[in-house]
């Protein structure tokens, strides 16, 4: 992984390294749960860094902000390898979109 990879190649990069790490064989339903998953977890951080009340009995389960918004990137980035979906042009595609919308 080098400091300068655009987003397409952090997918690339992403879809080889999950394969390699044996998450290949995972399936829409199964990356999608998981997506899910990771936000909650990412809730749970944001409880944690702003004071809310957490399980203390599992804080070590509760992970970084930071970490918890990595996870859900890198699982992005495989449920759109999945679907064969290039994340950077849908994100473009989308902004052409919301840029031409009249927001209220």
């Amino acid at each position: 992984m080098r400091e300068d990879m655009s987003l397409t190649e952090l997918q690339a990069y992403f879809g080889k390294v999950l394969y390699e790490r044996g998450f290949g064989d995972q399936s829409v339903e199964e990356k999608m749960m998981l997506l899910v998953e990771e936000v909650g977890e990412l809730a749970k951080a944001i409880r944690k860094q702003q004071g809310g009340k957490i399980d203390y009995d599992r804080i070590q389960n509760y992970d970084t902000v930071q970490g918890e918004i990595a996870d859900i990137t890198i699982v992005l980035f495989s449920l759109c390898n999945i679907l064969d979906i290039d994340l950077f042009e849908a994100v473009k595609q989308k902004e052409i979109i919301n840029m031409n919308r009249e927001w209220k």
